[in-house]
């Protein structure tokens, strides 16, 4: 599955090599200079992994890893011309997920993020909640379906892949390109006017069951999840919208 991996080094030469390994086997990439430069980069696009050089100028990478780690589990791999034993073991304590030692393989590096991110989904898919719960905004998981003050929304498979990323980060700030991540799994690009098309599907459909303030939008930013309650008068009981 394609990811936005973050790397942060300050060799031009490394972050060279990182970014054609990565973009070869179909991931976007975000290069940082150093750590300060991380931290802006990590928090304006949220990527799905970071790798961070220990010993970088501005801030190192085991500082970069101890703000990231105060609001994020984002899977971290640490780069590092050091090979002592504790070194290692201090960057995996602070919170990373894997040390790799330069010189290194960047067929390695890849190999290894593939096996972080399938041991992440498969955790994740074991501890998710079967139910996603805002407000009078209810999403079953399992059942693909979505109701608003049990009144049932008739989503597509589209729409229900962008309403549930809302939910699953309430209050995140979501930007054309992290919601077509959520729609399409990376597998295809499309233009922000569809997303906005499937934004005012949402709100239509959420309207009609008695919310107008389930998703809202800062201009020129992006979307995020809205208060989500419904009145209670503004809709017939078992409205279902438009069919899939």
């Amino acid at each position: 599955m394609p990811l936005t991996i973050l790397v942060a080094d300050d060799d031009p030469h490394i972050r060279a090599v990182i970014d054609f390994a990565l973009r070869k086997n179909g991931h976007a990439t975000l290069m940082a200079r150093d750590g300060k430069e991380a931290l802006a980069l990590f928090r304006r696009h949220a990527p799905d992994l970071v790798v961070l050089d220990v010993g970088m100028p501005e801030m190192d990478g085991l500082d970069v890893c101890r703000v990231v780690r105060q609001t994020s589990n984002v899977p971290i791999i640490f780069l590092s011309a050091r090979d002592e034993e504790i070194d290692r073991v201090l960057g995996l304590e602070i919170g990373g997920d894997d040390y790799m030692v330069k010189p290194f393989s960047p067929r390695e590096l890849v190999a290894r993020i593939g096996v972080i991110m399938r041991r992440a989904a498969t955790v994740a898919e074991e501890t998710a909640p079967t139910a996603l719960v805002q407000g009078d905004l209810r999403i079953d998981q399992r059942a693909r379906s979505a109701s608003l003050a049990t009144r049932p929304l008739a989503l597509t498979g589209t729409e229900f892949a962008i309403l549930r990323a809302m939910a699953e980060q309430p209050g995140y700030l979501f930007d054309r390109e992290r919601l077509m991540a959520a729609a399409y799994g990376g597998r295809v690009r499309v233009s922000g006017r569809t997303i906005d098309s499937h934004i005012r599907n949402i709100r239509a459909k959420c309207a009609a069951a008695g919310s107008s303030s389930v998703v809202e939008t800062l201009h020129g930013i992006g979307f995020r999840l809205g208060p989500c309650v419904a009145d209670m008068q503004a809709a017939p009981p078992g409205f279902a919208g438009e069919r899939p």
